[in-house]
């Protein structure tokens, strides 16, 4: 009786030679980055008694220079954060009607959506912030509209395709009586997308306290100016205190975020 060898193989000659290119590339890669980036030893090797020595001088923290120059910026900050939240919604949500294929059928409105939805994503607040200085000026207007321009992008493509997966079984028993375009938008998609509509909002708001936190570095408002200042006279004891400050409204919005979402979804 002739018996068959069966010799179980995960992946097929082809496969393995594929994975093994993969990693050559990647490895290549990773070697022409490391000769492409200037690193000098001495610096290097010398950064941990320059960090020890920059940790001694910010302390002990100057606690004193919060009420006069921190807890403003920090309120600053944050109504950069909740403006530039806001004014997002104005352009983000047209947007995302336009990209969700179920609502608009027309496939110019998706590529002008899918446009303007990319443009925003792949340009850093930075320098949505440095453009808009160079507009208005220093100050808080450009901070909320890089926060804005910034953040189009990332609601509008999750609520456009949160807009997509909804149920079109009530949808069509809506179109089946008649309804309004307006009523069907109001009554059959809005709730089935309102527990999307909250947890993205809120968590685009999050970033934003975060990202708003920095923008000061380019002279856009917020804490970043106070910051800024206080690393250009070179008081460690100073920027300890606005470090501390980002950090702890950091972790109070995350906290408020998630407690947020838990009532409301």
């Amino acid at each position: 009786m002739n018996t068959i060898d069966h010799h179980w193989q995960r992946f097929t000659l082809k496969q393995k030679l594929s994975r093994y290119a993969v990693y050559l590339v990647i490895v290549m890669a990773f070697v022409q980055s490391i000769q492409s980036v200037e690193v000098i030893p001495e610096f290097l090797l010398d950064a941990p008694e320059q960090m020890a020595d920059m940790f001694s001088r910010m302390w002990p923290m100057d606690f004193a220079y919060y009420p006069t120059a921190v807890h403003d910026a920090m309120v600053e900050t944050l109504n950069i954060a909740t403006l530039g939240t806001l004014i997002t919604l104005i352009f983000a949500i047209p947007l995302a009607l336009m990209n969700a294929s179920n609502i608009v059928s027309s496939v110019w409105c998706h590529w002008i959506s899918r446009f303007f939805l990319v443009s925003s994503r792949s340009v850093n607040s930075l320098v949505w912030a440095l453009l808009f200085v160079s507009i208005f000026g220093p100050g808080v207007i450009a901070g909320v509209l890089a926060i804005a321009f910034r953040s189009i992008g990332f609601v509008g493509k999750l609520l456009g395709e949160a807009l997509e997966e909804v149920n079109m079984g009530s949808i069509e028993a809506l179109k089946a009586t008649g309804a309004s375009w307006l009523s069907i938008l109001l009554k059959g998609y809005w709730p089935q997308v309102l527990p999307a509509f909250f947890s993205i909002v809120l968590f685009r708001w999050d970033i934003n306290v975060r990202e708003s936190a920095v923008l000061g570095l380019v002279g856009a408002g917020g804490i970043g100016v106070v910051l800024d200042d206080s690393m250009n006279l070179f008081q460690w004891d100073r920027v300890a205190v606005s470090l501390l400050a980002i950090f702890v409204i950091v972790i109070l919005a995350e906290i408020l975020v998630v407690n947020v979402r838990k009532r409301l979804i």
